[in-house]
């Protein structure tokens, strides 16, 4: 028999904000970014959100400059930022959420376009070790290449990442959910049969209004 899965989007719906930004920020403060670099990663951030950004193409050229970091120490450095700055930006009606899915006997990830060493504490935090799809950045012989591997978890990648999942623990996305706030998972919106819209943005608004479909608050 196939399972049910709540699926959930990490950025402005489990968080309240970008943890692309937070990080960008935290990375500023340790002075491994400058002003000028993050001023540039603020602009992305805003013109994502707009839709005015190939990130498809945008997330493979902003990863590449990991190329030569050490692997444990990228972990560990998230995990830092985590407790540190990411935490108070979880938004506790997604937890609330993540819990009632859980009660219900619903497998539960968190599909996001971030990478694995941004999604693994949070799920950790979530108590969901391991039950996520993202970004994966490729690592040889402990370090990280700067290559991604493919597809990107973002747009139709989101789905290609989500049906590998649902295979791999026989979920029905069919009957499963998916929360997020942004019109660019329209894919993966499509794809399931509940989707929820989460605090979210103009487009996917009017869309999920359109359609019929929940629109909720987390924060």
């Amino acid at each position: 028999m196939s399972r049910i899965a709540a699926l959930f989007d990490l950025d402005k719906t489990l968080l309240d904000t970008s943890s692309g930004q937070l990080y960008a920020r935290y990375t500023y403060r340790l002075g491994q970014m400058s002003r000028a670099e993050l001023v540039r990663v603020t602009w992305w951030g805003f013109l994502s959100r707009l839709g005015m950004l190939n990130m498809e193409d945008l997330i493979p050229r902003l990863l590449a400059s990991a190329a030569g970091d050490d692997e444990q120490e990228m972990r560990d450095l998230c995990d830092r930022w985590f407790v540190e700055d990411v935490m108070p930006h979880v938004a506790e009606r997604g937890v609330e959420r993540v819990r009632e899915h859980q009660a219900q006997g619903h497998a539960i990830a968190i599909v996001s376009a971030s990478t694995q060493y941004v999604v693994r504490p949070m799920a950790a935090y979530l108590g969901i070790d391991g039950q996520y799809v993202c970004t994966h950045l490729e690592s040889k012989g402990g370090q990280l290449t700067g290559e991604v591997i493919p597809p990107v978890c973002y747009g139709q990648g989101k789905v290609v990442w989500a049906e590998r999942f649902a295979a791999e623990q026989e979920v029905d996305l069919s009957l499963s959910y998916f929360y997020t706030d942004s019109i660019s998972d329209l894919p993966l919106l499509e794809e399931v049969g509940h989707p929820v819209a989460v605090n979210p943005d103009p487009r996917l608004r009017r869309l999920a209004l359109s359609r019929g479909w929940p629109i909720e608050k987390f924060y």
